[in-house]
């Protein structure tokens, strides 16, 4: 059994202890101040000895330290990195806060906890949240850190009577982690003395995962960085703007608008030039033996763009037309006008099968794919048909 410092104070980061055992890169010692990972809280990291702690695990009776570098059985002292440590604290501790403050005020109950190397996340009872909402419970969370309510552990035979947010989901000894009077959670995890140590907390993201919704949420000193690298990002885009900051969202919205509209005059222009370069093809072709206009092309793309579709259109539309185009990947379209003999479509699904490939569409425009080397033959059985 491994006696586990971290219980008793989260603040403990150094200690001394004996190595019990050395087995697979892992070490065994008698007691730890290391927290293994459990709960949605990560595991500290830090030395033993001279050996890099990268990772602890909970086998149940024992703690396993994995470690990097050479140790033997017998006195070592170990350091918890404390700036991790101090950093899981106040985002566990945050997490308890806003939870409590969401079943409390809300009646949304919290279903589980992430603690992420950047930020947090909570999934919650909710198909969805508003965001006037999440800014109420902002506030309100912050004006609970404010109030300064002592953070306490309480070691407990039942859990009769202690009003816990959530019941436990283990038996025996129960840990309780509780925030003055405003939550008492079950938590074998690691928290701050006072609500004030937990610091800001900024709720961020919302998403909707599978029938739930999941908050981000980051506290203490990342909280603080974060809300300054939002204010960088704003600057810069003030600055490209050459606005104050609060013009931003309503320039952002207006430049959107007019790069949609830009958008639409585009693909209308691109439109229009396709049609005239697709009319004034079928004017500079001559016609065949049997008085057809065809025209066929090998593109160096891997797919046919509407631009080429648009023009095979106009140039079919010239009457006795037939317009055939195929990609490097594969795909092959066929464009015929109304008053020929050429089907576009059952020329077009014919070919095609006969190399093992699919398509079809109507009598004037159709289109499908074959393998790349039979575009060659598939092109010139398509053009077959108006010779």
């Amino acid at each position: 059994m491994t006696t586990r410092l971290y219980y008793g104070d989260s603040y403990q980061t150094s200690f001394d202890a004996a190595v019990i055992a050395v087995e697979d890169g892992r070490a065994y010692l008698d007691r730890t101040a290391f927290y293994p990972a459990s709960g949605g809280q990560p595991a500290d990291t830090g030395f033993l000895g001279t050996a890099r702690v990268t990772d602890v695990i909970d086998e149940g009776g024992r703690i396993a330290h994995a470690i990097e570098g050479g140790l033997s059985p017998g006195p070592v002292q170990g350091a918890v990195d404390w700036t991790r440590r101090f950093d899981h604290m106040q985002q566990h501790t945050g997490q308890h806060l806003l939870s409590a403050v969401l079943a409390e005020d809300h009646g949304i109950p919290t279903i589980s906890f992430h603690l992420g190397s950047a930020a947090s996340t909570i999934d919650v009872e909710a198909a969805s949240l508003d965001p006037g909402l999440v800014a109420t419970v902002e506030r309100r969370v912050n004006e609970r850190v404010f109030e300064n309510h002592a953070v306490t552990v309480s070691y407990h035979e039942c859990a009769a009577g202690l009003r816990l947010r959530k019941p436990p989901d283990r038996e025996g000894t129960i840990r309780v982690v509780s925030i003055g009077d405003l939550d008492h959670s079950a938590c074998g995890g690691t928290h701050v003395r006072s609500t004030a140590e937990i610091g800001p907390i900024l709720l961020r993201r919302l998403d909707k995962i599978r029938g739930s919704a999941r908050i981000e949420f980051l506290c203490g000193l990342r909280a603080v960085s974060q809300a300054r690298a939002d204010y960088q990002l704003l600057t810069s885009a003030a600055r490209a703007f050459s606005s104050a900051n609060d013009q931003v969202p309503a320039l952002a919205a207006s430049m959107t608008g007019r790069l949609n509209e830009a958008g639409k005059v585009q693909k209308r222009l691109a439109t229009e030039l396709a049609q005239l370069r697709g009319a004034e093809l079928a004017r500079s072709t001559a016609p065949n033996s049997r008085g057809w206009l065809v025209h066929s092309r090998r593109l160096t793309s891997d797919g046919i763009g509407d631009d080429v579709r648009t023009e095979a259109q106009a140039f079919a539309a010239a009457g006795r037309a037939l317009f055939v185009a195929a990609s490097a990947g594969g795909a092959i379209l066929a464009a015929a006008s109304s008053d020929g003999p050429c089907r576009a479509g059952d020329a077009l699904k014919s070919v095609v099968a006969a190399h093992g490939g699919r398509g079809g569409g109507s009598p004037v425009l159709a289109q499908g794919s074959v393998p790349p080397h039979a575009v060659d033959e598939a092109i010139r059985a398509l053009l077959a048909a108006t010779s």
